[in-house]
């Protein structure tokens, strides 16, 4: 069992709360930078080590085994009294739900990057995610020891790829196998981690004399850009005037929480050195849930504008942001509360849902130990026990003042591959644990195809389904048959089209009828789908209009060119005509079902295929024939740039193509190539290739 976790009174004042998230590219250093923050923060008493398999926040076994985080951890611990709720979240792109809910629920986020590699694209990726919650965020340039390391250049990075406003807070000293400790710019003090190889003590010395000067260069810059955020420091800084280090801070502090700034730190996680400043920086310029003073909701009766304050004294308000299956306690929610107060054995509400559920326990986690509570306070994250419906991006609430949160977006799956026991007697088992993890994932989707009577689960890339499949056998006990990855392909129409069906049928007794007209539209990539309705003076009754809408959902769901799911088209149902005793739902989603298939085929039917954007880092030697091979993938190749020895190259290339692409490129390279990529949009697949998968498919 965990140490205790709250060793001090929980209902601590809200502006001594923090909920940070570290997020970053993969192998940025993330879960080893939480590892020494648990450590630092007297959170645990071991630091854990990836390589070992000995780490607290990577604590499933396939984390452990892959050395890669598969699932966001949740922790709390103290620093300078303030507590800090930490979620460790994946930097693989297959596991990009983890981060974008993760993200939905934090006040601030501390992004990591490696000093050699820079910006990379899974760090522009989460970079997005983070904008798009508007999390204030500072950065930590990690791996300062590595080979190759440089702050400036990857500083420069932040500038230019991201779009940021950095504000270096300090200046390594030494780099590479010489990296001993940092400059702090505010203190203009060297601190040195010389005391203990774990680096819990440093040494805070005068800055040696050959950094002297590009200090004191770095902090004007510093204190510029702070200036800049605030008018009153502005002037004293025109007009020459002292600035304490306390209105510094103060101003900082301000520009941070408002996204004008971000302060950034460096140091190596795994050498021990740097990771004190960050929580510094955490408890003194990332936002409290006080900071963020309310949040913004609707009320789902009169669908106007709720505000909520972040305060225990409100009314209950929270988002529930993951569900998890716990072999002990069956299924749990993870919930941030935003206002009120909790108490375990109560009702919540489901404004979602529409349905009361009862919390029967509640618990701060660890990773994935647990320790009971009787109360959450606002500003916490907790687990829940007891919910049965709640799903991902609900929001609970108390139900006599209802709210409804901003819900969480996911990205849809790409790629898919069949699955069936390996006996008939296992369908049921197989059903059920494919719910289980469809509810714990919300970009993991499973259907069944009833033409073929298939099920068929898809994800967000191969890696996501292979965990998916393992988790099967290790949790479960349930052991499948899998076929192979099939790319999630989708269909759409290229021009207007209009189509009129009638379903007539006369049996002995009473008859079927039911007549619609339709005109389809393409809309824009990744628009989706609309249905509009238009019927003026009730040509077709409005109890139907529905059913026209399910026959032609139905019949997209099931694809007109290659039978793959219709995506960006707007119907429009105009025109249309009922009999009085004849027409029924099943008639007119017949109908609906029926004009749309017929309009599809007129309206220029196109396939589109999702395009991922590659990322190659390979030595300078092999470029050429890394470049040729990706061509020879139908790739649109967007550019190269040098990152110290070796060439980064960078394309789009359909997914289609790059089945097996790791291993391929492995060969290729002599074992040197290292491939990165995630889904990025869809385009529409040249001819010539719809017209060999049709005949292969015939």
């Amino acid at each position: 069992m965990a140490q205790n976790i709250v060793t001090k009174d929980r209902n601590v004042p809200l502006d001594k709360i923090r909920n940070v998230g570290i997020i970053a590219h993969i192998d940025s250093g993330k879960t080893t930078t939480t590892e020494r923050i648990l450590f630092y923060t007297g959170r645990s008493y071991k630091i854990g080590d990836i390589d070992e398999g000995t780490t607290q926040m990577d604590w499933m076994a396939q984390e452990r085994e892959r050395g890669i985080t598969i699932v966001s951890a949740a922790t709390t611990t103290f620093w300078k009294g303030m507590r800090i709720n930490i979620i460790d979240t994946p930097g693989h792109v297959d596991f990009t739900a983890e981060v974008e809910r993760s993200l939905r629920v934090l006040d601030g986020g501390v992004i990591v990057f490696d000093a050699e590699e820079g910006v990379q694209s899974q760090s522009e990726t989460v970079w997005r995610q983070a904008d798009k919650y508007k999390v204030p965020r500072i950065c930590f340039i990690n791996k300062m020891d590595k080979l190759g390391a440089n702050f400036e250049g990857t500083v420069e990075e932040i500038r230019k790829r991201l779009g940021a406003n950095p504000v270096v807070m300090i200046l390594p000293i030494g780099k590479e196998s010489e990296f001993k400790g940092v400059i702090d710019l505010l203190a203009m003090k060297a601190l040195v981690w010389d005391k203990n190889p774990q680096g819990t003590e440093y040494s805070t010395v005068d800055i040696p004399e050959d950094l002297k000067k590009p200090a004191e260069v770095a902090r004007g810059k510093l204190i510029e850009k702070v200036a800049e955020t605030d008018d009153a420091l502005l002037d004293k800084f025109l007009h020459n005037k002292e600035i304490s280090v306390e209105e510094i801070k103060k101003a900082l502090r301000a520009a941070v929480i408002a996204y004008k700034v971000i302060p950034v730190y460096g140091g190596t996680s795994l050498r021990n050195k740097g990771v004190q400043p960050v929580l510094d920086a955490i408890v003194d310029y990332l936002p409290s849930p006080a900071d963020l003073k309310e949040i913004e909701g609707i009320n789902p009766k009169t669908n106007e504008k709720e505000i909520r304050k972040l305060s225990p004294d409100e009314k209950f308000a929270a988002l529930a942001f993951k569900i998890q299956l716990d072999p002990h306690v069956g299924k749990i929610t993870y919930a941030r509360i935003y206002s009120g107060t909790l108490k375990s054995g109560s009702y919540v509400y489901n404004v979602n849902q529409s349905k009361q559920e009862r919390v029967s326990r509640l618990l701060l986690m660890h990773a994935n130990q647990r320790e009971e509570i009787d109360t959450a306070y606002s500003g916490e994250i907790v687990v829940l026990v007891g919910p049965k419906d709640t799903k991902t991006g609900d929001t609970l609430a108390d139900q006599q003042h209802q709210i409804l949160l901003e819900q969480i977006s996911f990205p849809e799956p790409v790629i898919s591959l069949a699955i069936e026991p390996k006996t008939k007697a296992d369908q049921e088992k197989l059903s059920y644990a494919l719910q289980r993890l469809s509810d714990e994932d919300p970009t993991f989707k499973v259907k069944i195809n009833h033409e073929t009577g298939q099920t068929i689960m898809s994800g967000m890339g191969e890696l996501h389904l292979e965990i998916l499949v393992d988790r099967m056998k290790r949790e479960m006990g349930m052991d499948a048959n899998v076929g192979k990855p099939q790319v999630a392909y989708k269909e759409t129409v290229s021009k207007e089209a209009d189509a009129e069906a009638k379903y007539i049928k006369q049996t002995g007794g009473r008859g079927q009828y039911g007549h619609c007209l339709i005109r389809v539209r393409p809309l824009g990539r990744g628009e989706g789908f609309r249905f509009l309705n238009k019927i003026k003076g009730g040509n077709i009754p409005g109890e139907f209009i529905p059913s026209v809408e399910k026959g032609v959902i139905e019949a997209m769901e099931k694809g007109v060119l290659l039978g793959y799911p219709m995506t960006d088209l707007e119907v429009e149902l105009y025109d249309g005509s009922a009999h009085d005793v004849d027409s029924s739902d099943i008639a007119f989603k017949i109908a609906g079902s029926m004009a749309l298939q017929d309009a599809a085929k007129k309206a220029g039917l196109q396939l589109l295929e999702p395009i991922m954007k590659l990322e190659v880092t390979v030595p300078e030697e092999y470029m050429g024939v890394t470049i040729g091979d990706i061509s020879s993938k139908r790739g649109k190749i967007l550019g190269s740039e040098k990152r110290g020895n070796s060439t980064v190259i960078k394309a789009y290339v359909p997914l289609g193509e790059l089945s097996g692409y790791v291993t391929v490129l492995r060969s290729l390279t002599e074992g040197r190539g290292i491939p990165y990529m995630e889904p990025s949009h869809y385009e529409e697949v040249p001819q010539n290739v719809v017209k060999s998968m049709a005949e292969s498919r015939s």
